[in-house]
């Protein structure tokens, strides 16, 4: 599945490149800044974009999971794992938006 930028993001990136660049510099930064691994990264990435409730961020947070290899039975553990955290209206909401994604809607059709 090719990487899909949403659109907003990508006029953001337009209009403000060295933003842009800073930003992405800043994330990579904090990735390589740490002892977790790139799967475990992925997955508290997707744990932190549902626990802050950010539709945009889960979904892509979902892609970059599956872009690393990340199973769509591991994604939904995530989600599942949010119950007892956040509550089941939070898991629930979380599911939807990982069920966002093409690759687990053809999964679980």
């Amino acid at each position: 599945m090719a990487r899909q930028i949403p659109k907003p993001i990508e006029d953001l990136w337009k209009r403000y490149p060295t933003v842009w660049k800073a930003f992405n510099e800043l994330g990579s930064r904090c990735h390589e800044a740490g002892p977790l691994d790139e799967k475990s990264r992925r997955l508290v990435k997707l744990a932190l974009s549902i626990g802050a409730g950010l539709e945009g961020a889960t979904h892509s947070a979902v892609r970059n999971a599956h872009s690393v290899g990340i199973t769509q039975e591991e994604i939904d553990h995530v989600a599942l794992l949010a119950v007892s955290t956040l509550g089941m209206p939070a898991a629930t909401r979380a599911l939807t938006w990982i069920r966002d994604n093409p690759a687990a809607t053809k999964k679980h059709t």
